[in-house]
């Protein structure tokens, strides 16, 4: 069972995801979740956006198309057994 972890979005609202891996990409932290621990979840690639000095951690979405291409790779080769589509 992966870790499962909340996040609070601006508005307030939170949304739960279980962590399916994590990698380090140029100096940048990503991380591969989900919405459920199921084959056919909904994966978000989300990017460490925080300063170093901060307490909580502040991610975001990727969505540029080059780099979330690129984070995708790293992740399909860590995750040989999980099919991972763009």
């Amino acid at each position: 069972m992966e870790e499962k972890i909340v996040f609070e979005t601006e508005d307030g609202t939170t949304a739960e995801f279980y962590v399916v891996e994590e990698t380090k990409l140029n100096g940048m932290n990503y991380l591969l979740v989900a919405d459920s621990e199921e084959e056919d979840a909904e994966c978000l690639i989300l990017k460490d956006m925080s300063e170093e000095d901060e307490e909580d951690a502040l991610y975001e979405i990727v969505e540029d198309d080059i780099e979330l291409d690129a984070v995708m790779r790293v992740f399909a080769e860590l995750l040989e057994d999980i099919d991972i589509e763009g």
